[in-house]
């Protein structure tokens, strides 16, 4: 039987106003999942480290760079969930903002984070939408349909729509002609997942900052 959403705003509230956003012994269900999201985001990044090096297809490659950094976005929603939701769900909105808030606290995150990038989470939510947004607010000039290799600054020139290109050399993926510079990303992720891990298994209460 599912709860009811009267129900569901009294429990956020209690969540809220008695334990920071996340229940004490609940803790361990957000360091499993960052473990996932930031655990899928380096072995993304480790099996292209290791096929950059072999013969293989543009599109491969930018598959890859485009899975870690896709899991390095749904990383980033733990630390910063969204705000959006309608007015009845108000508790539970802001609960989720102060789940949020204790996890950045306790994963030492803040506005200086790759993770913080707004535009890397926007590229995977809605991607078909800001695809059809994309091709038709541009015309005319040089479209590149394929994954290529290339430098990144081929989407510097305004004549030039680029769909999936990577820059090995300077660790770089640009999408839609966005670029996002993926090394500073794998950094953070990797220090997240240290730490997660060694939240699992000490099995200590997050800190709070």
């Amino acid at each position: 039987m599912s709860t009811g959403n009267e129900e569901l705003e009294q429990r956020a509230a209690v969540v809220v106003s008695d334990y920071d956003g996340i229940v004490s012994p609940q803790e361990a269900f957000y360091i499993h999942s960052i473990l996932y999201s930031s655990g899928r985001c380096l072995e993304a990044f480790e099996h292209f480290e290791h096929m950059k090096e072999q013969d293989v297809q543009p599109a491969y490659l930018v598959a890859l760079i485009q899975e870690a950094v896709g899991h390095a976005a749904a990383l980033s929603r733990y630390f910063w969930p969204t705000a959006k939701g309608s007015k009845k769900i108000h508790n539970q909105l802001e609960m989720r903002m102060m789940r949020g808030q204790k996890l950045r606290a306790a994963f030492e995150v803040d506005e200086s984070s790759a993770l913080f990038n707004r535009d890397l989470r926007n590229a995977w939510e809605h991607f078909d939408e800001r695809l059809d947004t994309y091709l038709i607010s541009h015309i005319a000039g040089m479209f590149y349909p394929d994954a290529i290799i290339d430098s990144h600054t081929q989407a510097d020139d305004p004549v030039n729509h680029i769909f999936k290109l990577l820059d090995i050399e300077h660790e770089c993926l640009v999408l839609l002609n966005q670029k996002y510079f993926y090394k500073p990303i794998w950094l953070e992720a990797s220090r997240i997942f240290e730490l997660a891990n060694q939240f699992g298994k000490s099995g200590a209460r997050l800190p709070t900052g």
